[in-house]
């Protein structure tokens, strides 16, 4: 073997003890030693090693059985830390996590509706306040990944097709907040996290293809090819809020027969009309469709027009791309079940040639500021330990996003003996 080659098999061994350890938690020696193909001297003299070098620490003891109860191990969450935000019209839900993804801390807050001063200081103030109640220094977050309505240009850093959010429209959005707060900020459209977080928790985990199609009190959707983000020259793949289609509704709730915005057609408003037309009553789309499904048959029209208005929409994305699945998600879509799922199916199948299937989205709660959270930490990661993801991985395509800008210079982190080796 080659000079240096020791090293770099013991960076190897390093690198795969510690994925291991995120990927599953605290584990014995044993445990680990099954994970990583190693021997137990191997092994014992790789938890040493790391141990001495802060990247892991002991965890407790396993108990149960009758022998004698085994040394856990873990990673050291202490290493670094990292911010999700959710930013919508409204204001700004942020989580704090360690590198092991333990969550410190919840935010939630309102931003003014002022300048961009204004609102880029109050979103400064959220961010310390966030960090605070983690106990963690704000300048010293590893990462921060927004998720916003629209797109960030790749050349220019503006975001773009957010009409709803005027404040944050005409400067560099992540530059700008990387030197703000002196951290790296990368910036992501929403709808494109929730495609993320279905990837990693949802139905789409298998999936090289897929369209994910969003539907609550916005319209948006996320196309994925061969795992990878498709984001677009200027940051808009997937903004089919503008698109203009016919409506296809059987009943008659005063809408332009020859095209509309997808976005008004679709609209939580314009989903409950549509719902008075047919009899049921309701505040909201997501309200609408599930009085729907529990009327049963005589839901049943409603949902098969709402269906038409969806497939007609989808037609256009699914015979461009061609995807192997089209999911359904956002409050109202999710609120049929895979029932109306199917009717879309249906449709769908009437207006084009593949037979693509239709699928209601299994990620629920924040999936937004959950799939920030994901790609925060995958980014961290790779800084800290080295871990480059697979070109499989949904969150290779983040290294280097659309809209990311370069990092503040910061000191080497504790674990960078970890060092990143080309695959």
């Amino acid at each position: 073997m080659r000079a240096g080659s020791p090293r770099l098999l013991r960076e190897i061994n390093d690198r795969a003890a510690i994925d291991a350890l995120l990927r599953h938690g605290a584990l014995t020696r044993s445990e680990l030693e099954a994970q990583i193909g190693l021997s137990k001297p191997a092994t014992a003299a790789l938890l040493t090693r790391l141990e001495t070098e802060g990247a892991v620490v002991r965890a407790g003891l396993r108990g149960g059985g009758r022998g004698p109860r085994a040394q856990l191990w873990t990673v050291n969450g202490t290493l670094a830390s990292v911010a999700a935000v959710d930013l919508t019209p409204r204001g700004v839900d942020i989580a704090i996590a360690d590198i092991t993804g333990l969550l410190l801390a919840e935010h939630h807050t309102a931003l003014p509706r002022g300048g961009h001063e204004a609102v880029l200081a109050s979103f400064q103030l959220a961010l310390a306040a966030a960090a605070s109640r983690a106990g963690v220094d704000p300048n010293g977050l590893c990462q921060v990944v927004i998720g916003a309505p629209g797109g960030v240009n790749p050349v220019t850093g503006h975001l773009g097709f957010a009409p709803h959010l005027r404040t944050w429209e005409g400067f560099d959005v992540p530059g700008t907040l990387t030197e703000l707060l002196a951290v790296p900020v990368t910036v992501e459209n929403d709808v494109n996290l929730v495609a993320l977080e279905e990837m990693t928790s949802g139905r789409a985990g298998d999936v090289q293809d897929f369209v994910l199609i969003w539907i609550s009190a916005g319209l948006g959707s996320a196309v994925v090819i061969n795992r990878r983000l498709l984001r677009g020259a200027t940051g808009g793949a997937g903004e089919i809020d503008s698109m203009r289609v016919p409506d296809r509704a059987a009943a008659d709730t005063g809408v332009d027969r020859g095209g509309i915005r997808l976005g008004d057609l679709l609209a939580t408003g314009s989903v409950v009309k549509l719902a008075r037309a047919h009899g049921f009553s309701a505040r909201s789309g997501a309200i609408a469709l599930r009085k729907a499904v529990d009327a049963g048959p005589e839901g049943q029209a409603f949902l098969l027009d709402l269906a038409r208005r969806i497939a007609t929409g989808v037609a256009g994305v699914v015979s461009v791309v061609d995807p192997q699945l089209v999911l359904l998600a956002g409050e109202t879509a999710q609120a049929g079940g895979e029932a109306f799922s199917a009717m879309v199916a249906a449709e769908l199948h009437q207006l084009v040639t593949p037979r693509t299937p239709v699928r209601t989205s299994l990620v629920t709660g924040k999936p937004v500021r959950s799939g920030a959270l994901h790609a925060a930490l995958a980014l961290a990661r790779e800084e800290v330990f080295g871990l480059v993801a697979a070109t499989a991985d949904p969150f290779r395509g983040l290294k280097k996003p659309a809209g990311a800008a370069p990092g503040p210079r910061r000191p080497p982190l504790r674990a960078r003996h970890i060092s990143p080796t080309a695959h």
